[in-house]
């Protein structure tokens, strides 16, 4: 049926879920990078720059002899544990800047250090050249470093193994399972250790620790000795002076805490022998190893996990200004195909910035689809934006090379893209650092709300309304308005919120992705469950052929999500479903972006977690752009598939607010108005 208005629309829905062609070849970089001040990656080994040279232990003798030193310069053992010191509050909060490696105009960063043997407790500040300098994590939040990789001395059961011990990991719904929230060692004594084989001689830097993942238990290590070794076989303990160094651990289990090495220390092997740990805990540890690998073509696992890229892109991290700077010199670079605008302000009043990339941008053509990419609406999940704002330099430069594909993409459809919705949430993080922000700093908004799911709860009104079996229908199966209460001022909705709304609601998007981190996989609606109580429901939506179509056409063109091989990013394998899931079969939340957008507006939106490591460090983001490049350019494609028209009267007048209804479907969608744009 139609219902008739006044007005030209556009329609464009995809209502056929049907076989993806192959993707058309990528076109050549622009070359010339003068456009803007730009780090442009360098395929130079970054160990190969590094500088003060480092110091290379000496092997012992005999294991007969280092266990004698050990217990020669050993300091007298706590008797059960050492009740850690209450950490200062600025630590808790967040350090002041990020790890070694990390590219950044902030301050140095603070770690912990402590010679317990001496009795003194002294933080080393870190020159902020020398954290420029400094060594990238080894990869055991990214996974690049295998379980096999990983060695402990004992451990209580195997969802505690040395596998589990990796930074930020998260312990499973059932802690008891196989997927549990740490490394824990079987016994609580002096003689408990994990190591890490770096599979070739490395430059050892620091190590980064939490306690275990737990809702109900308190494990963590309060001090630890670092070993390496060249063999595995005989060990080199880390000396402050003529004695072993005592490094400070954790404080509580999840803020992560940094310890520099006082001299770098060249070897293949580390290993963490735990001191003293909380008191009526357990011997419990997540890691990371910062360390540079040592030239060796000859090495084989180095060779097989490398990664380069060809495109000449911006790969660091940035600030809320420097992502302004940077979508201002793209805007300038392709002012003929981008637009900023924005939908509005933070609670700390940053300006949400968006970029239109169009053929005539701020102008919406009749039967051209709109669509959009959001990012960033979690402020810690700091991949997605960084993808965001790679695609746009990526689409201009490919458009002005006359990469086919892409100017056909640009011509024939309306990109929005929102590299940072929670900006306020992002400072937070970036202050933290890539290593040390932990797994929720700068998560919610400044006001403590969790944009993903502030939406209004549209799913409950609707199932009202059907197990009412309401005739005449009072609510629609689309379109559904929002309630009252949540229009209310003293709603609990954040600013960020209610600007997507405005943002949504003003125009008509088709097909929207929102980006997230810490896991590998695509969930599509719906994601709140249809049984009260349920924590777990498969529950569909009547467009559910669709929607796994879309979800597939990002996951398998990903270079990992599909990859049977692959290592689950915490307790979930998602391969039963080929990388994508339904949401409520997940975990059920109530408001969700998903939701909404389907309920209230004609646009269908997924969920898109690009990545295991929420922030990953800056030199991971050339290969992380490498594993959703082609997803990225290959889900917007699929906003043509299906069929898309005009509705008109008699006179050849669009009639805006056309109910279309497909037989089968319970779900109908409405035409749209003519609409000019944000001025």
């Amino acid at each position: 049926m139609a219902r008739r208005g006044a007005a030209a629309l556009a329609l464009a829905l995809a209502l056929l879920a049907v076989a993806l062609a192959g993707a058309a070849a990528q076109g050549a970089a622009v070359e010339d990078p003068d456009y803007y001040v730009q780090e442009i990656w360098s395929r130079e080994p970054y160990y190969a720059r590094l500088e003060p040279e480092p110091f290379s232990p000496p092997l012992p003798a005999g294991p007969g002899e280092e266990e004698r030193k050990l217990r020669a310069s050993e300091p007298r053992a706590p008797k059960k544990a050492t009740k850690p010191k209450k950490a200062p509050k600025r630590e808790k909060l967040a350090p002041e800047t990020p790890p070694p490696g990390k590219k950044s105009n902030r301050k140095g960063v603070k770690t912990k250090s402590s010679e317990k043997a001496a009795g003194d407790d002294h933080r080393v500040p870190v020159a902020r050249e020398a954290v420029r300098e400094g060594c990238p994590p080894l990869g055991l939040e990214t996974l690049k470093i295998t379980d096999f990789q990983l060695h402990a001395s004992t451990s209580k059961r195997y969802g505690l193994g040395a596998h589990r011990g990796r930074l930020n990991i998260q312990a499973g719904i059932n802690e008891n399972d196989f997927y549990d929230g740490a490394w824990c060692a079987g016994r609580n004594d002096l003689h408990q250790w994990i190591e890490v084989d770096a599979r070739r001689l490395t430059k050892f830097t620091g190590v980064i620790t939490q306690g275990r993942n737990s809702l109900w238990l308190s494990d963590w290590v309060t001090s630890y000795k670092v070993m390496v070794s060249n063999d595995s076989h005989t060990w080199v303990t880390v000396k402050n002076g003529s004695g072993d160094m005592i490094f400070e651990g954790n404080s509580e289990k999840e803020i992560p805490v940094l310890n520099e090495l006082p001299v770098p220390m060249v070897a293949r092997y580390i290993r963490i022998n735990p001191r003293s740990w909380f008191d009526n805990g357990s011997i419990c540890m997540r890691m990371e190893i910062l360390g540079c690998p040592l030239p060796d073509p000859n090495n084989y696992y180095h060779r097989r996990n490398e990664m380069t890229t060809t495109d000449d892109l911006d790969f660091k991290h940035h600030s809320y200004k420097e992502m302004r700077q940077l979508m201002k010199v793209v805007n300038e670079m392709c002012s003929n195909i981008t637009r900023i605008y924005n939908i509005g302000k933070s609670h700390q009043g940053l300006k949400l910035y968006a970029v239109e990339i169009s053929d005539h941008p701020g102008e919406h053509e009749v039967g051209e689809p709109e669509f959009h990419y959001i990012a960033g609406a979690h402020g810690n999940e700091v991949l997605g934006r960084e993808l965001m704002l790679l695609l746009m330099q990526f689409l201009c430069q490919e458009y002005l090379a006359r990469n086919s594909r892409i100017v056909r993409l640009v011509e024939e459809t309306r990109i929005h893209i929102i590299p940072s919705l929670n900006p306020d949430g992002y400072e937070k993080a970036y202050e933290g650092g890539s290593e040390l922000g932990g797994w929720s700093l700068g998560r919610w908004t400044h006001d403590g709300i969790d944009i993903n799911n502030n939406f209004p709860d549209l799913n409950t009104l609707l199932w009202g309304a059907e197990d009412r079996q309401n005739i005449p229908r009072k609510v629609p199966n689309h379109y559904i308005a929002i309630p009252e209460w949540f229009l209310s001022e003293n709603a609990t909705v954040a600013v960020e919120t209610r600007a997507v709304i405005a943002w949504m609601e003003k125009i008509p998007f088709v097909l929207g992705g929102n980006l997230q981190g810490g896991e590998l996989v695509v969930a599509y609606p719906y994601d709140m469950a249809r049984s009260t109580w349920q924590m777990q429901e498969h529950t569909p939506t009547p467009d559910d052929h669709v929607f796994r179509w879309l979800a597939y056409a990002y996951a398998s063109t990903h270079r990992l999500m599909t990859d049977a091989r692959r290592r689950v990013c915490h307790t979930e394998d998602f391969q039963k479903e080929d990388g994508t899931v339904n949401g409520a079969s997940w975990h059920t939340v109530a408001g969700s972006l998903n939701d909404f957008s389907y309920l209230h507006t004609n646009c269908f939106e997924l969920s898109i977690y690009v990545g295991c490591d929420k922030y990953p460090h800056e030199s991971e983001l050339p290969e992380e752009w490498e594993n959703n490049r082609e997803s990225l350019i290959v889900f917007m494609e699929q906003v043509h598939r299906g069929i898309k028209g005009l509705v008109r009267d008699l006179h050849g007048k669009g009639i805006p607010n056309a109910v279309i209804s497909v037989e089968g479907v319970n779900h109908d969608i409405r035409t749209g108005a003519v609409w000019r744009g944000l001025r």
